[in-house]
């Protein structure tokens, strides 16, 4: 019942607030969208990404004309890999976002960006998956890593803003142990009944599979903490459910960071522990991988996340394109739980179209608007809205 409440609750423009944030010079307001894409712009190949964006990359030039369509102020990229130079950032910028894309808008500028490395592809030196050696190479090594991918920044994040970002006080929580988190949900191995993780490797294991980043973006109407992440896939593990649990407490994380109490244990890379103001304003986004109702995965996490307090409570961001696949799963037989104009991708045959990427605004905004670019089959759009196998999803707020 709790679900069907929020996924009524949800379909229904309930936008308030209790306060406003100070108006620029003049009075007038200011308007912000934000929004989360997962690019998929990744590579199993060191360097691999680059190379791609180096060449013509079709894929690349559908992702940029689907950020000129929309044309968001904020925006995190998920999935978009990271290397030290940041040369494919300055790649995807200057070759495709600065450049008019066939079905595209006009040529984009982002003044400001973030980006940090992330666990993905960082060798643990443990055996992770429990097979009795650590893995050197493919599969193994990923396996076997902080958090899976084949080389160190696979799958990365990339934050892309209008307004300047305040680099000094970024807080990222890449290093963050799991077992710091009160009542973090340590996997238990089904058959001996004993945690799957012996606990010299339980007290070492990194919560976040990728980072967790509070990114300070410097609007015309004030600091708007940008909290980003992309937690793993509650899939690809064994009963233990370790990949489960982890994609949940991930999720955890954000909401123990708006909440009031003690959170000595949040401690951040640089050293500094608690969670975030109770005046600030933020906006969650990112890849979370739990849809509330339908897929793999602990709904509860993400549904807990909808229902924080000091998360805004807003129309869902919908589409006719999620729409229309959802549908035509659930004429195959695979039918939603959830609402099919909410799914925000398309995951085939056995998952379906699900509800994976959010875009949460602090109560203290005005909500002017919200969607996914997902367009219908037979519209025109639909050429470039196919380079992902998620779809952006973007928020307009007045601040």
């Amino acid at each position: 019942m709790r679900t069907l409440f929020l996924l009524l609750t949800m379909t229904l423009a309930a936008c308030s607030s209790s306060t406003t944030m100070e108006a620029p010079a003049g009075g007038q307001p200011t308007a912000l969208r934000v929004a989360t894409y997962n690019t998929s712009l990744f590579s199993d190949d060191v360097g691999g990404v680059i190379r791609q964006l180096e060449g013509d990359d079709t894929h690349a030039r559908k992702i940029a004309a689907v950020l000129q369509k929309v044309r968001p102020d904020l925006v995190l990229l998920n999935e978009f890999d990271y290397d030290d130079a940041h040369r494919a950032a300055d790649l995807f910028q200057q070759r495709y976002l600065e450049v008019a894309q066939p079905g595209g808008g006009e040529p984009l500028q982002y003044a400001y960006r973030y980006l940090a490395p992330v666990n993905t592809g960082v060798p643990s030196g443990l055996d992770l998956d429990r097979n009795g050696s650590v893995g050197t190479s493919g599969r193994e090594r990923g396996n076997d890593a902080w958090g899976y991918g084949l080389h160190p920044g696979q799958y990365g994040m990339l934050v892309l803003s209008r307004f300047p970002i305040d680099d000094a006080q970024v807080r990222t929580f890449q290093l963050l142990r799991w077992s710091t988190m009160p009542g973090a949900m340590n996997p238990v191995d089904p058959t001996t009944k004993l945690a799957f993780y012996p606990d010299a490797i339980w007290k070492q294991l990194r919560l976040s599979s990728k980072s967790h980043w509070d990114v300070p973006v410097r609007t015309p109407g004030g600091v708007v903490h940008f909290l980003v992440s992309h937690p793993t896939p509650p899939v690809f593990d064994g009963p233990e459910n370790r990949n489960g649990m982890r994609n949940a407490d991930e999720i955890r994380l954000w909401r123990d960071y708006l909440t009031a109490g003690d959170a000595s244990w949040l401690c951040d890379d640089q050293g500094k522990c608690g969670g975030l103001a109770a005046d600030a304003r933020f906006v969650i986004a990112g890849d979370l991988n739990n849809d509330p109702a339908d897929g793999d995965g602990h709904h509860e996490a993400i549904i807990e996340l909808l229902e924080h307090p000091r998360v805004m409570r807003m129309a869902t961001p919908h589409s006719e394109g999620g729409e229309e696949t959802a549908l035509a799963y659930a004429a195959k037989g695979l039918q939603r739980r959830g609402a099919p104009a909410h799914v925000t991708g398309d995951f085939g045959r056995r998952n379906g179209a699900l509800r994976l990427d959010y875009v949460l605004p602090s109560t203290g905004f005005s909500l002017s608007g919200s969607g996914v670019f997902w367009p219908k089959k037979d519209q025109s759009d639909a050429a470039i809205a196919d380079g992902s196998d998620h779809h952006l999803v973007w928020v307009d707020l007045t601040l």
